[in-house]
């Protein structure tokens, strides 16, 4: 009976060495689970019979520690859930801490092992948010969006002088530029007409010659003079704040019409320029604000995910854009989880059916962009367990030997 009972013993210290190795092994493998071994005793009636592993669990609730790695699809989960991927060819889902993510060559967000990653599809245009399933990512070009707004922000100096000169005489022309003593100021903004061709709108600034607090703006645009445009700036004497656009004080913006329509067909008309924010105080003149909406046309150069899951588009004209957000699952018993391999699962009767949110929704965790979580392996308590095995090993092996000697005993005497 006792060489059975130390049988067992290293029976089962053999198969509790093969989860140890297991876990050394995968000790520096992305998303991996360190399994745990389970003895349990050997009952044959009334009496023990040994020792046998019961069963093998893998610790899925501890996470790992989180590596940066400065790619743009890696990502790690920061709290609880899985990511969900789809094998193309079975079709069967499966479940991942893994998030090492790239775009396949038929557009679409996948994988380390080339399953499709489950996730929601934005549209771009409304950014409505689709049903759940495979992620595209839009490869081709955008098209370009001509302009219609502006913003504008800066310092009128109230130490400017009333300029010399009247602005646009002589005539402005592309050939013959304003008269610098004719104005204070001027600022360019680039601009973009229907087939994305630049234009260039320039601002020129200047001190009213009959009010101090007033200053005139006069648009030049590819430097032709925008012929009856002027917009009003009226400050306040005692604060220096803005006070009224053309008269109206409630008013901050200035519909401006350009009505460009080039020889290829671009065509740029109103533009609204908004002047809230801008000042007349003492002083430098400044300018904090100077842009206009709209952008030419761009090819897709790169995708990134960000920290609520969006994956973010970039294009040749610098536009970024989001195409989709990963999903994430979480389960009532993640434990239950049936192991595919060490990194992945599937869900079973126990652990219950997936729940699915987006990032950060729920009792899902956020991501950690450009990241990955490492295996949560501790290894000195895999060295300390191979030390233990070592010992129960031998001791197992001493009782066999002892086994042996009494019995050869045994059989002298006889």
């Amino acid at each position: 009976m006792s060489f059975d009972i130390a049988l067992s013993g290293i029976q089962a210290i053999n198969e509790s060495l093969n989860s140890t190795s297991q876990n050394i092994a995968n000790a520096g493998t992305y998303g991996y689970k360190a399994q745990r071994a389970n003895f349990s005793s050997l009952v044959a009636g009334s009496s023990q019979t040994g020792v046998m592993i019961g069963s093998t669990t893998q610790n899925i609730s501890k996470p790992g520690s989180v590596l940066n790695t400065g790619r743009t699809l890696d990502a790690a989960i920061n709290g609880s859930g899985f990511f969900i991927t789809r094998d193309a060819s079975s079709g069967q889902t499966e479940y991942t801490r893994v998030g090492i993510f790239d775009a396949s060559k038929d557009g679409f967000l996948i994988d380390a092992q080339g399953r499709r990653v489950q996730g929601y599809p934005v549209n771009t245009a409304t950014g409505t948010q689709g049903a759940l399933g495979d992620v595209p990512i839009p490869t081709g070009a955008i098209p370009s969006v001509a302009s219609t707004k502006m913003n504008y922000v800066g310092n009128m100096s109230a130490d400017w002088a009333v300029p010399q000169g009247t602005f646009n005489t002589p005539p402005i022309t592309p050939a013959a530029p304003p008269d610098p003593s004719t104005f204070n100021m001027s600022k360019a903004t680039v601009a973009y007409d229907t087939l994305g061709g630049k234009h260039t709108l320039t601002q020129y600034f200047v001190r009213d010659t009959s009010n101090p607090n007033l200053v005139n703006v006069n648009y030049v645009l590819d430097g032709a003079l925008v012929s009856g445009q002027t917009t009003q700036l009226a400050f306040n004497t005692s604060t220096g704040a803005l006070a009224s656009v053309n008269g109206v004080a409630a008013d901050t913006v200035s519909d401006i019409a350009l009505n460009v329509t080039t020889s290829s067909g671009g065509k740029l008309g109103s533009v609204s320029i908004d002047y809230a924010g801008t000042t007349g105080y003492a002083g430098e003149a400044t300018t904090s604000t100077n842009s206009a909406n709209g952008y030419a046309s761009g090819t897709f150069t790169s995708v990134s995910l960000g920290s609520d899951g969006s994956l973010i588009a970039t294009y040749t004209n610098g536009q970024k854009q989001t195409v989709g957000r990963v999903a994430l699952a979480t389960f009532a018993n993640e434990g239950a989880l049936t192991t595919v391999s060490g990194t992945s699962w599937v869900e079973s009767v126990d652990s219950g059916s997936a729940l699915v949110n987006a990032p950060g929704v729920g009792i899902g965790g956020t991501i950690n962009s450009s990241s990955l979580e490492q295996s949560n392996v501790d290894i000195t308590s895999e060295l300390v367990g191979l030390m233990t095995s070592q010992r129960n090993y031998q001791a197992n092996s001493k009782v066999i030997q002892t086994e042996s000697t009494m019995l050869q005993s045994l059989m002298q005497a006889i």
